[in-house]
Protein backbone atom coordinates (compact mmCIF):
# COMPACT_ATOMS: atom_id res chain seq x y z
CA UNK A 1 0.00 0.00 0.00
CA UNK A 2 1.15 3.58 -0.63
CA UNK A 3 2.88 4.99 2.43
CA UNK A 4 1.44 8.48 2.67
CA UNK A 5 1.73 10.89 5.57
CA UNK A 6 -1.71 12.28 4.83
CA UNK A 7 -4.43 9.66 5.26
CA UNK A 8 -7.24 12.18 5.79
CA UNK A 9 -8.82 11.21 2.46
CA UNK A 10 -9.87 7.91 4.03
CA UNK A 11 -12.10 9.73 6.52
CA UNK A 12 -14.53 10.81 3.79
CA UNK A 13 -15.61 9.83 0.30
CA UNK A 14 -14.44 11.54 -2.88
CA UNK A 15 -17.85 13.00 -3.72
CA UNK A 16 -18.14 15.09 -0.55
CA UNK A 17 -16.49 18.41 0.18
CA UNK A 18 -14.94 19.52 3.48
CA UNK A 19 -18.38 20.52 4.81
CA UNK A 20 -19.92 17.15 3.96
CA UNK A 21 -21.98 18.45 1.04
CA UNK A 22 -22.37 16.69 -2.31
CA UNK A 23 -19.53 17.56 -4.70
CA UNK A 24 -20.78 17.04 -8.24
CA UNK A 25 -18.13 15.39 -10.42
CA UNK A 26 -17.21 16.65 -13.87
CA UNK A 27 -14.86 13.97 -15.21
CA UNK A 28 -12.72 14.50 -18.26
CA UNK A 29 -13.82 12.60 -21.36
CA UNK A 30 -11.80 9.36 -21.36
CA UNK A 31 -10.00 7.93 -24.36
CA UNK A 32 -7.47 5.21 -25.04
CA UNK A 33 -7.04 1.48 -25.52
CA UNK A 34 -8.92 0.28 -22.44
CA UNK A 35 -11.75 2.73 -23.00
CA UNK A 36 -12.24 1.38 -26.51
CA UNK A 37 -12.29 -2.17 -25.17
CA UNK A 38 -14.85 -1.15 -22.57
CA UNK A 39 -17.04 0.37 -25.27
CA UNK A 40 -17.06 -2.89 -27.25
CA UNK A 41 -17.90 -4.91 -24.13
CA UNK A 42 -20.52 -2.42 -22.97
CA UNK A 43 -22.45 -2.21 -26.23
CA UNK A 44 -22.38 -5.98 -26.57
CA UNK A 45 -23.81 -6.37 -23.06
CA UNK A 46 -26.36 -3.61 -23.70
CA UNK A 47 -27.57 -5.43 -26.81
CA UNK A 48 -28.00 -8.62 -24.77
CA UNK A 49 -29.73 -6.79 -21.92
CA UNK A 50 -32.22 -5.10 -24.24
CA UNK A 51 -32.88 -8.17 -26.41
CA UNK A 52 -33.29 -10.77 -23.63
CA UNK A 53 -36.95 -10.10 -22.68
CA UNK A 54 -38.04 -9.96 -26.32
CA UNK A 55 -36.47 -13.23 -27.48
CA UNK A 56 -38.68 -16.31 -27.42
CA UNK A 57 -37.47 -19.91 -27.13
CA UNK A 58 -40.21 -22.43 -27.97
CA UNK A 59 -42.72 -19.68 -27.25
CA UNK A 60 -41.14 -18.96 -23.88
CA UNK A 61 -39.53 -15.62 -22.99
CA UNK A 62 -35.73 -15.99 -22.87
CA UNK A 63 -35.38 -14.04 -19.60
CA UNK A 64 -38.21 -13.12 -17.23
CA UNK A 65 -38.34 -12.49 -13.49
CA UNK A 66 -42.04 -12.21 -12.71
CA UNK A 67 -41.85 -11.75 -8.96
CA UNK A 68 -45.56 -10.96 -8.66
CA UNK A 69 -46.66 -14.31 -10.10
CA UNK A 70 -43.51 -16.11 -8.91
CA UNK A 71 -42.60 -17.24 -12.39
CA UNK A 72 -39.09 -17.05 -13.77
CA UNK A 73 -37.66 -17.85 -17.18
CA UNK A 74 -33.90 -18.31 -17.43
CA UNK A 75 -32.43 -19.04 -20.88
CA UNK A 76 -35.90 -20.00 -22.06
CA UNK A 77 -36.52 -22.56 -19.30
CA UNK A 78 -39.49 -21.80 -17.02
CA UNK A 79 -39.03 -22.00 -13.26
CA UNK A 80 -41.93 -22.17 -10.83
CA UNK A 81 -42.25 -21.62 -7.05
CA UNK A 82 -41.56 -25.35 -6.64
CA UNK A 83 -38.14 -24.71 -8.24
CA UNK A 84 -37.23 -21.95 -5.80
CA UNK A 85 -34.42 -24.05 -4.33
CA UNK A 86 -32.77 -24.08 -7.78
CA UNK A 87 -33.03 -20.30 -7.94
CA UNK A 88 -31.42 -20.04 -4.50
CA UNK A 89 -28.57 -22.33 -5.58
CA UNK A 90 -28.03 -20.26 -8.72
CA UNK A 91 -27.89 -17.08 -6.63
CA UNK A 92 -25.40 -18.64 -4.20
CA UNK A 93 -23.29 -19.79 -7.15
CA UNK A 94 -23.38 -16.26 -8.55
CA UNK A 95 -22.25 -14.80 -5.22
CA UNK A 96 -19.35 -17.26 -5.03
CA UNK A 97 -18.41 -16.45 -8.63
CA UNK A 98 -18.38 -12.70 -7.95
CA UNK A 99 -16.40 -13.35 -4.75
CA UNK A 100 -13.78 -15.38 -6.61
CA UNK A 101 -13.64 -12.78 -9.38
CA UNK A 102 -13.11 -10.02 -6.81
CA UNK A 103 -10.40 -11.92 -4.93
CA UNK A 104 -8.50 -12.42 -8.20
CA UNK A 105 -9.33 -9.33 -10.30
CA UNK A 106 -10.65 -6.78 -7.81
CA UNK A 107 -13.68 -4.72 -8.87
CA UNK A 108 -13.37 -5.45 -12.57
CA UNK A 109 -17.07 -6.40 -12.53
CA UNK A 110 -17.99 -2.84 -11.51
CA UNK A 111 -15.94 -1.18 -14.22
CA UNK A 112 -16.69 -3.51 -17.12
CA UNK A 113 -19.92 -5.46 -16.56
CA UNK A 114 -22.19 -3.69 -14.05
CA UNK A 115 -25.32 -2.25 -15.77
CA UNK A 116 -25.12 0.88 -13.59
CA UNK A 117 -21.62 1.67 -14.88
CA UNK A 118 -22.43 0.76 -18.48
CA UNK A 119 -25.52 2.97 -18.65
CA UNK A 120 -23.89 5.88 -16.81
CA UNK A 121 -20.51 5.91 -18.54
CA UNK A 122 -21.36 4.60 -22.00
CA UNK A 123 -24.80 6.15 -22.51
CA UNK A 124 -25.64 9.10 -20.28
CA UNK A 125 -22.17 10.61 -19.89
CA UNK A 126 -21.42 10.27 -23.59
CA UNK A 127 -24.63 12.22 -24.30
CA UNK A 128 -23.55 14.77 -21.71
CA UNK A 129 -20.16 15.18 -23.40
CA UNK A 130 -21.98 15.66 -26.71
CA UNK A 131 -24.34 18.36 -25.36
CA UNK A 132 -22.34 20.11 -22.62
CA UNK A 133 -18.78 19.51 -23.81
CA UNK A 134 -15.75 18.13 -21.95
CA UNK A 135 -14.78 18.68 -18.32
CA UNK A 136 -13.81 22.36 -18.61
CA UNK A 137 -16.91 23.26 -20.63
CA UNK A 138 -19.18 21.47 -18.16
CA UNK A 139 -17.65 23.25 -15.18
CA UNK A 140 -18.04 26.63 -16.89
CA UNK A 141 -21.63 25.82 -17.84
CA UNK A 142 -22.42 24.82 -14.25
CA UNK A 143 -21.21 28.21 -12.95
CA UNK A 144 -22.75 30.13 -15.84
CA UNK A 145 -25.85 32.27 -15.34
CA UNK A 146 -29.17 30.92 -16.61
CA UNK A 147 -29.00 32.49 -20.04
CA UNK A 148 -30.41 31.18 -23.32
CA UNK A 149 -27.45 28.85 -23.95
CA UNK A 150 -27.61 27.18 -20.53
CA UNK A 151 -31.40 26.79 -20.63
CA UNK A 152 -31.24 25.28 -24.12
CA UNK A 153 -28.51 22.78 -23.18
CA UNK A 154 -30.13 21.83 -19.87
CA UNK A 155 -33.58 21.28 -21.39
CA UNK A 156 -32.13 19.25 -24.26
CA UNK A 157 -30.07 17.09 -21.91
CA UNK A 158 -32.91 16.54 -19.47
CA UNK A 159 -35.34 15.64 -22.25
CA UNK A 160 -32.90 13.13 -23.79
CA UNK A 161 -32.15 11.66 -20.34
CA UNK A 162 -35.87 11.30 -19.63
CA UNK A 163 -36.50 9.61 -22.99
CA UNK A 164 -33.67 7.12 -22.45
CA UNK A 165 -34.87 6.48 -18.87
CA UNK A 166 -38.35 5.79 -20.27
CA UNK A 167 -36.94 3.28 -22.78
CA UNK A 168 -34.88 1.56 -20.06
CA UNK A 169 -37.99 1.39 -17.88
CA UNK A 170 -39.89 -0.37 -20.69
CA UNK A 171 -37.15 -2.98 -20.99
CA UNK A 172 -37.03 -3.41 -17.20
CA UNK A 173 -40.81 -3.82 -17.06
CA UNK A 174 -40.64 -6.45 -19.83
CA UNK A 175 -38.34 -8.50 -17.58
CA UNK A 176 -40.93 -8.36 -14.77
CA UNK A 177 -44.37 -8.65 -16.38
CA UNK A 178 -43.26 -10.21 -19.68
CA UNK A 179 -42.87 -8.70 -23.13
CA UNK A 180 -46.34 -9.89 -24.19
CA UNK A 181 -47.95 -7.89 -21.37
CA UNK A 182 -45.82 -4.88 -22.27
CA UNK A 183 -46.94 -4.99 -25.92
CA UNK A 184 -50.54 -5.47 -24.76
CA UNK A 185 -50.25 -2.31 -22.66
CA UNK A 186 -48.89 -0.41 -25.67
CA UNK A 187 -51.71 -1.73 -27.86
CA UNK A 188 -54.57 -1.14 -25.40
CA UNK A 189 -53.28 2.13 -23.98
CA UNK A 190 -52.42 3.27 -20.44
CA UNK A 191 -56.04 3.52 -19.27
CA UNK A 192 -56.65 -0.20 -19.85
CA UNK A 193 -53.38 -1.18 -18.13
CA UNK A 194 -53.25 1.47 -15.42
CA UNK A 195 -51.27 -0.61 -12.90
CA UNK A 196 -48.54 -1.46 -15.39
CA UNK A 197 -48.45 2.12 -16.66
CA UNK A 198 -47.99 3.51 -13.15
CA UNK A 199 -45.17 1.00 -12.58
CA UNK A 200 -43.59 2.15 -15.86
CA UNK A 201 -43.67 5.79 -14.73
CA UNK A 202 -42.19 4.88 -11.33
CA UNK A 203 -39.32 2.98 -12.99
CA UNK A 204 -38.76 5.89 -15.37
CA UNK A 205 -38.53 8.29 -12.44
CA UNK A 206 -36.11 6.02 -10.59
CA UNK A 207 -33.80 5.60 -13.59
CA UNK A 208 -33.92 9.33 -14.36
CA UNK A 209 -33.05 10.18 -10.74
CA UNK A 210 -30.17 7.68 -10.69
CA UNK A 211 -28.55 8.61 -14.00
CA UNK A 212 -29.28 12.33 -14.06
CA UNK A 213 -28.40 13.18 -10.46
CA UNK A 214 -27.52 10.33 -8.05
CA UNK A 215 -24.99 8.75 -10.42
CA UNK A 216 -21.77 7.50 -8.78
CA UNK A 217 -23.45 7.72 -5.35
CA UNK A 218 -25.18 4.43 -6.20
CA UNK A 219 -21.79 2.67 -6.22
CA UNK A 220 -20.68 4.33 -3.00
CA UNK A 221 -23.86 4.44 -0.91
CA UNK A 222 -26.47 2.05 -2.31
CA UNK A 223 -24.43 -0.88 -3.66
CA UNK A 224 -23.06 -3.24 -0.98
CA UNK A 225 -20.41 -4.63 -3.30
CA UNK A 226 -18.06 -1.70 -2.70
CA UNK A 227 -18.11 -2.45 1.02
CA UNK A 228 -17.63 -6.14 0.36
CA UNK A 229 -14.44 -5.60 -1.61
CA UNK A 230 -12.68 -4.36 1.52
CA UNK A 231 -13.08 -7.84 2.99
CA UNK A 232 -12.19 -9.74 -0.17
CA UNK A 233 -9.19 -7.85 -1.52
CA UNK A 234 -5.66 -8.47 -0.33
CA UNK A 235 -2.16 -7.65 -1.55
CA UNK A 236 -2.34 -10.53 -4.05
CA UNK A 237 -5.49 -9.29 -5.84
CA UNK A 238 -5.13 -7.68 -9.26
CA UNK A 239 -6.39 -4.09 -9.22
CA UNK A 240 -6.07 -0.84 -11.10
CA UNK A 241 -3.07 0.36 -9.13
CA UNK A 242 -0.57 3.20 -9.10
CA UNK A 243 3.06 2.08 -9.08
CA UNK A 244 4.15 4.27 -6.16
CA UNK A 245 7.63 2.72 -6.11
CA UNK A 246 8.31 3.98 -9.62
CA UNK A 247 6.18 7.11 -9.33
CA UNK A 248 7.53 8.42 -6.02
CA UNK A 249 11.01 6.93 -5.59
CA UNK A 250 13.04 8.54 -2.78
CA UNK A 251 12.27 12.22 -3.40
CA UNK A 252 8.58 12.10 -4.35
CA UNK A 253 6.95 13.32 -7.54
CA UNK A 254 8.46 15.55 -10.18
CA UNK A 255 6.76 18.80 -11.16
CA UNK A 256 4.55 18.99 -14.22
CA UNK A 257 6.40 20.20 -17.34
CA UNK A 258 9.65 20.74 -15.44
CA UNK A 259 12.56 19.04 -17.13
CA UNK A 260 14.47 17.59 -14.24
CA UNK A 261 17.15 14.94 -14.37
CA UNK A 262 15.42 12.26 -12.32
CA UNK A 263 18.60 10.25 -11.81
CA UNK A 264 20.12 13.27 -10.02
CA UNK A 265 17.08 14.54 -8.15
CA UNK A 266 15.82 11.10 -7.07
CA UNK A 267 12.25 11.97 -8.05
CA UNK A 268 9.81 9.47 -9.49
CA UNK A 269 8.12 9.29 -12.89
CA UNK A 270 4.82 10.82 -11.72
CA UNK A 271 4.83 14.45 -12.87
CA UNK A 272 1.81 15.38 -10.72
CA UNK A 273 -0.24 16.48 -13.74
CA UNK A 274 -3.50 15.47 -11.98
CA UNK A 275 -4.97 14.05 -15.20
CA UNK A 276 -5.69 10.69 -13.53
CA UNK A 277 -7.80 12.60 -10.98
CA UNK A 278 -9.58 14.74 -13.57
CA UNK A 279 -10.60 11.73 -15.69
CA UNK A 280 -11.82 9.63 -12.75
CA UNK A 281 -15.65 9.31 -12.77
CA UNK A 282 -15.59 8.72 -9.00
CA UNK A 283 -13.54 11.82 -8.20
CA UNK A 284 -10.67 10.03 -6.41
CA UNK A 285 -6.90 10.14 -6.63
CA UNK A 286 -5.70 6.65 -7.55
CA UNK A 287 -2.26 7.56 -6.24
CA UNK A 288 -3.61 7.31 -2.69
CA UNK A 289 -3.93 3.54 -3.11
CA UNK A 290 -6.94 1.17 -3.21
CA UNK A 291 -10.10 3.03 -2.22
CA UNK A 292 -13.75 2.22 -1.64
CA UNK A 293 -14.91 4.44 -4.50
CA UNK A 294 -12.66 2.95 -7.22
CA UNK A 295 -14.59 0.80 -9.71
CA UNK A 296 -11.54 -0.28 -11.75
CA UNK A 297 -12.86 1.50 -14.84
CA UNK A 298 -9.30 1.94 -16.26
CA UNK A 299 -9.86 5.60 -17.28
CA UNK A 300 -6.81 6.61 -15.21
CA UNK A 301 -4.68 3.95 -16.95
CA UNK A 302 -5.44 5.34 -20.41
CA UNK A 303 -4.89 8.92 -19.31
CA UNK A 304 -1.61 8.20 -17.51
CA UNK A 305 -0.29 6.16 -20.44
CA UNK A 306 -1.00 9.10 -22.77
CA UNK A 307 0.86 11.50 -20.45
CA UNK A 308 3.81 9.13 -20.04
CA UNK A 309 4.08 8.79 -23.80
CA UNK A 310 3.99 12.56 -24.27
CA UNK A 311 6.88 13.13 -21.82
CA UNK A 312 8.94 10.23 -23.12
CA UNK A 313 8.54 7.87 -20.15
CA UNK A 314 7.48 4.20 -20.15
CA UNK A 315 3.77 3.43 -19.90
CA UNK A 316 2.31 1.44 -17.03
CA UNK A 317 2.75 3.87 -14.14
CA UNK A 318 -0.92 3.09 -13.47
CA UNK A 319 -1.82 -0.43 -14.54
CA UNK A 320 -3.49 -3.69 -13.59
CA UNK A 321 -1.21 -5.08 -10.89
CA UNK A 322 -1.12 -6.59 -7.41
CA UNK A 323 0.32 -4.74 -4.45
CA UNK A 324 2.98 -7.43 -4.08
CA UNK A 325 3.97 -6.97 -7.72
CA UNK A 326 4.49 -3.23 -7.19
CA UNK A 327 6.18 -3.33 -3.82
CA UNK A 328 8.03 -6.65 -3.91
CA UNK A 329 8.23 -7.34 -7.67
CA UNK A 330 6.47 -10.64 -6.96
CA UNK A 331 4.61 -12.18 -9.95
CA UNK A 332 0.92 -13.01 -9.68
CA UNK A 333 0.19 -16.39 -8.11
CA UNK A 334 -3.03 -18.34 -7.74
CA UNK A 335 -3.14 -18.55 -3.94
CA UNK A 336 -4.65 -21.22 -1.71
CA UNK A 337 -7.52 -18.83 -0.95
CA UNK A 338 -8.31 -18.47 -4.65
CA UNK A 339 -8.08 -22.23 -5.13
CA UNK A 340 -10.53 -22.73 -2.25
CA UNK A 341 -13.09 -20.38 -3.79
CA UNK A 342 -12.59 -22.08 -7.16
CA UNK A 343 -13.22 -25.52 -5.65
CA UNK A 344 -16.44 -24.31 -3.98
CA UNK A 345 -17.55 -22.70 -7.25
CA UNK A 346 -16.89 -25.90 -9.23
CA UNK A 347 -18.87 -27.95 -6.71
CA UNK A 348 -21.82 -25.56 -6.84
CA UNK A 349 -21.74 -25.46 -10.65
CA UNK A 350 -21.76 -29.26 -10.70
CA UNK A 351 -24.72 -29.41 -8.32
CA UNK A 352 -26.73 -26.80 -10.25
CA UNK A 353 -25.95 -28.47 -13.60
CA UNK A 354 -26.98 -31.87 -12.25
CA UNK A 355 -30.23 -30.51 -10.82
CA UNK A 356 -31.10 -28.77 -14.08
CA UNK A 357 -30.52 -31.95 -16.09
CA UNK A 358 -32.52 -34.05 -13.61
CA UNK A 359 -35.31 -31.50 -13.27
CA UNK A 360 -38.66 -33.00 -14.26
CA UNK A 361 -41.13 -31.33 -16.60
CA UNK A 362 -43.94 -32.20 -14.20
CA UNK A 363 -44.26 -31.39 -10.51
CA UNK A 364 -46.90 -33.40 -8.60
CA UNK A 365 -48.13 -33.04 -5.02
CA UNK A 366 -50.65 -35.44 -3.52
CA UNK A 367 -51.64 -34.52 0.05
CA UNK A 368 -54.21 -35.96 2.41
CA UNK A 369 -57.19 -33.70 2.93
CA UNK A 370 -56.72 -32.04 6.35
CA UNK A 371 -59.13 -33.16 9.07
CA UNK A 372 -60.34 -36.24 7.17
CA UNK A 373 -59.83 -39.75 8.55
CA UNK A 374 -60.02 -43.01 6.66
CA UNK A 375 -63.34 -44.59 5.70
CA UNK A 376 -64.45 -48.21 5.53
CA UNK A 377 -65.89 -49.30 2.22
CA UNK A 378 -66.57 -52.99 2.61
CA UNK A 379 -63.20 -54.73 2.79
CA UNK A 380 -61.45 -51.59 1.53
CA UNK A 381 -60.09 -48.56 3.33
CA UNK A 382 -60.49 -45.21 1.58
CA UNK A 383 -58.54 -41.97 2.04
CA UNK A 384 -59.30 -38.64 0.38
CA UNK A 385 -56.53 -36.45 -1.07
CA UNK A 386 -56.00 -33.24 -2.96
CA UNK A 387 -53.63 -33.22 -5.91
CA UNK A 388 -51.79 -30.50 -7.80
CA UNK A 389 -49.98 -31.05 -11.12
CA UNK A 390 -47.71 -28.32 -12.48
CA UNK A 391 -46.69 -28.62 -16.12
CA UNK A 392 -43.33 -26.81 -16.40
CA UNK A 393 -42.78 -27.73 -20.04
CA UNK A 394 -43.79 -26.02 -23.27
CA UNK A 395 -46.06 -28.89 -24.41
CA UNK A 396 -49.53 -30.05 -23.41
CA UNK A 397 -49.93 -33.29 -21.47
CA UNK A 398 -53.02 -35.26 -22.46
CA UNK A 399 -54.72 -38.37 -21.07
CA UNK A 400 -53.27 -37.87 -17.57
CA UNK A 401 -54.31 -40.39 -14.90
CA UNK A 402 -53.09 -41.82 -11.59
CA UNK A 403 -52.17 -45.42 -10.73
CA UNK A 404 -50.92 -47.06 -7.54
CA UNK A 405 -47.40 -48.48 -7.89
CA UNK A 406 -46.54 -49.83 -4.44
CA UNK A 407 -49.85 -51.50 -3.41
CA UNK A 408 -52.84 -53.07 -5.01
CA UNK A 409 -55.73 -50.68 -5.01
CA UNK A 410 -57.55 -48.07 -7.04
CA UNK A 411 -57.47 -44.32 -7.49
CA UNK A 412 -60.60 -42.43 -8.38
CA UNK A 413 -60.45 -38.74 -9.25
CA UNK A 414 -63.45 -36.50 -8.67
CA UNK A 415 -64.72 -35.59 -12.12
CA UNK A 416 -62.93 -37.05 -15.12
CA UNK A 417 -60.59 -39.98 -14.52
CA UNK A 418 -58.43 -38.86 -17.45
CA UNK A 419 -57.66 -35.18 -18.02
CA UNK A 420 -55.20 -32.80 -19.69
CA UNK A 421 -52.69 -30.25 -18.36
CA UNK A 422 -51.81 -27.39 -20.67
CA UNK A 423 -48.25 -26.20 -21.14
CA UNK A 424 -47.08 -24.05 -18.25
CA UNK A 425 -50.45 -24.86 -16.70
CA UNK A 426 -51.71 -26.21 -13.39
CA UNK A 427 -54.34 -28.87 -12.75
CA UNK A 428 -55.66 -29.55 -9.27
CA UNK A 429 -58.51 -31.46 -7.73
CA UNK A 430 -59.56 -34.24 -5.37
CA UNK A 431 -59.04 -37.99 -5.53
CA UNK A 432 -59.86 -41.08 -3.46
CA UNK A 433 -57.47 -43.98 -2.91
CA UNK A 434 -58.90 -47.35 -1.88
CA UNK A 435 -56.75 -50.26 -0.69
CA UNK A 436 -57.89 -53.62 0.63
CA UNK A 437 -57.56 -53.87 4.41
CA UNK A 438 -55.78 -57.21 3.99
CA UNK A 439 -52.87 -55.45 2.20
CA UNK A 440 -52.30 -53.04 5.07
CA UNK A 441 -50.17 -53.94 8.08
CA UNK A 442 -49.68 -50.57 9.81
CA UNK A 443 -51.87 -47.60 10.70
CA UNK A 444 -49.76 -45.38 8.43
CA UNK A 445 -48.42 -46.75 5.16
CA UNK A 446 -46.26 -44.88 2.70
CA UNK A 447 -47.61 -45.44 -0.80
CA UNK A 448 -46.16 -44.59 -4.22
CA UNK A 449 -48.32 -43.15 -6.97
CA UNK A 450 -47.51 -43.03 -10.66
CA UNK A 451 -48.69 -40.22 -12.92
CA UNK A 452 -49.18 -41.47 -16.48
CA UNK A 453 -49.75 -39.85 -19.83
CA UNK A 454 -51.52 -42.66 -21.61
CA UNK A 455 -49.29 -45.63 -20.83
CA UNK A 456 -46.11 -43.54 -20.29
CA UNK A 457 -45.00 -42.90 -16.73
CA UNK A 458 -44.07 -39.21 -16.47
CA UNK A 459 -43.67 -38.75 -12.71
CA UNK A 460 -43.82 -40.49 -9.34
CA UNK A 461 -44.84 -39.16 -5.95
CA UNK A 462 -45.37 -40.54 -2.44
CA UNK A 463 -47.93 -39.90 0.28
CA UNK A 464 -49.19 -41.48 3.50
CA UNK A 465 -52.23 -43.73 3.72
CA UNK A 466 -54.05 -44.00 7.07
CA UNK A 467 -55.91 -47.14 8.22
CA UNK A 468 -56.96 -48.88 11.45
CA UNK A 469 -54.02 -50.00 13.61
CA UNK A 470 -54.19 -53.71 12.62
CA UNK A 471 -56.39 -56.26 10.91
CA UNK A 472 -54.54 -59.38 12.05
Amino acid sequence: MLNSENEAFRDSIGTLDAEGKRKFIFPKKPSGKFYNYRKYVSYFLLAILIANPFIKVNGNQFMMFNVLERRFNIFGFPFWPQDFYIFVLVMITGVVFVTLFTVVFGRIFCGWICPQTIFLEMVFRRIEFWIDGDRGAQMRLDKQEWNAEKIRKRLLKWMVFFLISFLIANVFLAYIIGSDELFLMIEEGPTQQLGNFIALLIFTGVFYFVFAWFREQVCIIACPYGRLQGVLLDNKSINVAYDFVRGEKEAGRAKFNKKEHRALTGKGDCIDCMQCVHVCPMGIDIRNGTQLECTNCTACIDECDAIMKSVGLPKGLIRYATEDEIEKKAPFRFTARMKGYTAVLMILLGIVTGILFLRNDVEVDVLRLPGQLYQHKGDNISNVYTYKIVNKSMKDFKDIHFELISQRGSIKTVGQSHFSVKREGISQGTLFIEISQYHLEKDKTKIRIGIYEGRRLIERTTTNFLSPRTFN
